[in-house]
């Protein structure tokens, strides 16, 4: 067994805080604003300097909340901080320069692209009465860092990142199978090193609850050194061997995109000058586009995609989680057009998809799916019931690892919807294809009657429905 690492150098932020907690969360009620993307389970950060400027951690790309933000508090972002090369969503950094002239603060050892200013553990940025501090803390990433913000000698908190997160860590194997277990180790370090701060200090991550970079996945956003240390399982561990253990053995599978974004923040995304759209397509040019070798996402409600589609279209319904499956199941190269349905935001489709690094968004089909089929065009269905209403047929699940291992039908055939298009193969004709309410299953359908199934229904609920509808009980365990 490894020998546990000697304990770190006293940080000097160890010493007592001079002011009570009370004058802390006062700072944060009033001047830090937390800017929360349900979708992609991460928090950004808005940080008022009580001078017409602000600060910004871990902007995505998509910075409608962060203008909105500032905006209502009279501010320009003066300071853009990212802590790491971000995988699930492009950064807005390099946009708020842009915008607003922002300074991008970063690590250097990441070698961006772009003018920023490259920071060393332990450097230190004046930010006019407050002063942030970086911290060396590798794991998630080679070149992560944290962010203490301090006021004169009076530690206010710390960013995260993909470090410390609520009960949990950023997971490690982003870098491929071979530098898991590497990264694994350098989290361990960087997690004891974040926990020698006082246990007054708040703790903001980036991520939190809905997101893939958890590991587990968790459900809090903020919290403090002092409750992670009684409640975070990994800071439990009674070794670095045990650490890794444990977080390894918690890492489920992720969007296939975050293969290529981290590389795509190095380079700089390209900055915007207009806000993305969606022009308008006719039944022809949408036709043409699938006959082309191009993809339409049919973002409806699943019962209306049930009801009618076009052949060929993949149901993703308009949802928090829409750019999650989109950036999963579709190719960034190819082009996209998009059925809506009455009243859908389409600035929020292209939003969903720019944010990810999907920007070959050919349009929208103008009149949906009326259109389509006033011009004498096939519609295809798919059967969408109730519990009480499916067949007695196989049962395919295509939750998470995590949910199945939860709870399951017993019996059923676990196909993660990630990964369903390579195990198509494996899904029978005739089956029920499930998820927790039925959104997933239908994505999970069209993927299917793709590869040539046929007779498939999706059913409009979750196994606890269905075990009870059917007289049977869920089982646990036995996730391929």
């Amino acid at each position: 067994m490894t020998t546990p690492p000697a304990p770190p150098p006293a940080h000097p932020l160890t010493t007592p805080l001079s002011r009570s907690w009370r004058t802390a969360v006062g700072f944060a009620d009033d001047h830090l604003i937390p800017l929360v993307d349900e979708g992609l389970g991460n928090s950004a950060y808005l940080v008022d300097l009580g001078d017409g400027r602000a600060l910004t951690v871990d902007a995505e790309r998509d910075l409608r909340t962060v203008h909105a933000a500032a905006t209502r508090r009279g501010l320009r972002v003066a300071y853009a901080a990212d802590t790491h090369l971000h995988a699930d969503f492009l950064s807005g950094a390099l946009q708020l320069g842009h915008d607003h002239g922002a300074t991008v603060l970063a690590s250097a050892a990441g070698h961006r692209g772009f003018d920023h200013r490259g920071l060393t553990d332990g450097e230190e940025v004046d930010l006019g009465g407050l002063t942030l501090r970086a911290l060396a803390t590798p794991g998630h990433t080679d070149e992560h860092l944290s962010f203490l913000l301090l006021d004169g000698d009076r530690l206010l908190g710390v960013f995260t990142g993909g470090s410390l997160i609520v009960n949990s860590a950023a997971r490690t194997d982003l870098l491929g199978a071979d530098r898991t277990e590497e990264l694994a180790r350098a989290q361990y370090r960087s997690l004891r090193r974040l926990a020698r701060l006082p246990d007054e200090a708040a703790v903001w991550p980036t991520h939190g609850a809905g997101s893939f970079c958890s590991a587990p996945p968790g459900t809090g956003r903020t919290t403090t050194i002092g409750a992670q240390r009684q409640t975070n399982p990994l800071l439990a561990a009674p070794d670095e061997d045990a650490f890794v253990r444990q977080l390894t053995a918690s890492l489920g599978t992720y969007p296939a995109y975050f293969e290529r974004l981290a590389e795509a923040n190095r380079r700089g995304p390209a900055v915007l000058t207009a806000a993305p759209a969606l022009p308008a397509l006719d039944a022809g040019q949408v036709g043409a586009l699938l006959a082309g070798g191009g993809h339409v996402v049919d973002v409806r409600p699943a019962a209306d995609y049930a009801a009618g589609h076009i052949p060929g279209s993949l149901s993703i319904p308009l949802r928090d989680q829409f750019a999650t499956w989109l950036g999963w199941l579709l190719p960034a190269e190819a082009p996209l057009a998009f059925v809506t349905g009455e009243n859908q935001d389409l600035g929020e489709i292209a939003w969903q998809a720019y944010k990810i690094g999907y920007e070959r968004l050919a349009g929208h089909l103008v009149g949906g799916m009326s259109a389509w089929t006033a011009d004498g065009r096939a519609r295809a269905t798919t059967a969408f019931v109730t519990p009480d209403r499916a067949p007695q047929a196989p049962y395919i699940d295509v939750r998470q690892k995590a949910e199945y291992t939860a709870g399951h039908v017993p019996g059923a055939l676990h196909l993660e919807l990630g990964t369903l298009a390579a195990h198509a193969a494996d899904a029978p004709d005739g089956a029920v294809v499930a998820c927790g309410h039925g959104e997933r299953a239908m994505t999970a359908a069209g993927i299917l009657e793709r590869a040539g199934r046929t007779g498939l229904t999706v059913l409009d609920g979750g196994p606890e429905e269905y075990a009870a509808a059917h007289g049977r009980h869920l089982t646990e365990g036995g996730a391929r």
